[in-house]
């Protein structure tokens, strides 16, 4: 093989390395930042790009995914000098990969290191309880902190939670015989108030039995009474239209006189402008009798009346039937 042989194949082996060193290619959810002899050139985004080689540099690829940092727990004093132990959680995202290359040194220890301070700061001002129940209002002020802190660095704080807070010991003691005396206080108290609405229920249940057998009592009353009423009814006006049959078939003194002053009514109720009343009106059965003898003696004036009549009539025509024959 020549020289000239050589030197191609050196030459093409040189540009084949150099064309693998200035092809770049970036994964998704990541980006590359690009040094150009030393000095910040650009940030390569998803997909291939092509660099300048022995020129260009480029960094390790940068994560921007949601990362999750779990801190070990930090001493925390309270506003009542208590001291406790709480860990924190810390979801943030890069979102500016050279303001997080060039921002800070160890962004995640600086990030580790502002959350402990911003914890301390933010407890210092709560009471044990206060600490214990407002979780949710340090989770808060935390993540506004840590975001405004971080922004330079390029990283965004989306979510900061408490994950554990430990107080002492004698403390947590004292603070499960508490909540054991208030679960135990609890008890009680809902066993006295099922006790009581038991006890209502019953007696409500007795008052209710006491009313609608008083009620049943009063109804079976009522309707014995109106049976009865209606029993002595029917018995008097039994009594009463056999003593007017009896009365209509033999009528004695006391019937007359009863049916004399039923006529009187009667005529008082008329368009009569006078009536006769008896001065004695004790005899008015008299003088019912009197009239009914009248009548009778009326009836049988005009009987026999009919019967001359009749006779009259016979000797008439008796009369007429000689003559015509004569």
């Amino acid at each position: 093989m020549s020289a000239w042989g050589i030197v191609l194949i050196v030459l093409g082996v040189l540009l084949l390395v150099c064309l693998c060193l200035s092809i770049r290619i970036v994964r998704q959810a990541t980006a590359v930042v690009v040094e150009r002899l030393g000095k910040y050139r650009k940030t390569l985004d998803v997909g291939i790009h092509i660099i300048l080689p022995f020129f260009d540099r480029t960094g390790k690829p940068i994560s921007l995914k949601e990362i999750v940092a779990d801190f070990k727990p930090q001493p925390v004093i309270t506003k009542d000098n208590v001291t406790m132990q709480i860990d924190t959680v810390v979801y943030f995202q890069i979102t500016d990969a050279k303001l997080f290359t060039y921002g800070v040194d160890q962004p995640i220890k600086a990030i580790e290191n502002l959350t402990a301070t911003t914890l301390r700061n933010i407890v210092g001002e709560l009471e044990l309880d206060e600490t214990l129940t407002s979780r949710d209002t340090v989770n808060t002020k935390m993540r506004v902190i840590l975001d405004e802190a971080t922004d330079a660095w390029g990283i965004k704080i989306n979510r900061v939670e408490l994950k554990n807070i430990l107080p002492p010991k004698d403390i947590q003691d004292a603070m499960d015989k508490q909540m054991k005396a208030e679960r135990e206080r609890r008890e009680q108290i809902l066993r006295a108030e099922g006790e009581k609405k038991s006890s209502i229920l019953v007696a409500e249940g007795e008052k209710q039995a006491k009313i609608l057998k008083a009620e049943a009592e009063k109804t079976a009353k009522i309707l014995a009474a109106e049976a009865q009423k209606e029993s002595l009814i029917a018995i008097a006006e039994g009594e009463n239209r056999a003593i007017n049959l009896i009365n209509e078939a033999n009528p004695d003194a006391s019937y007359i006189t009863l049916q004399g002053f039923e006529a009187l009514k009667v005529l008082a109720n008329g368009n009569a402008t006078k009536i006769i009343v008896p001065s004695d009106i004790q005899n008015i059965a008299g003088l019912f009798a009197s009239i009914s003898e009248v009548i009778k003696k009326d009836e049988n004036l005009s009987k026999i009346n009919n019967q001359e009549a009749e006779k009259t009539e016979e000797i008439e025509t008796v009369i007429d039937s000689d003559d015509k024959d004569e």
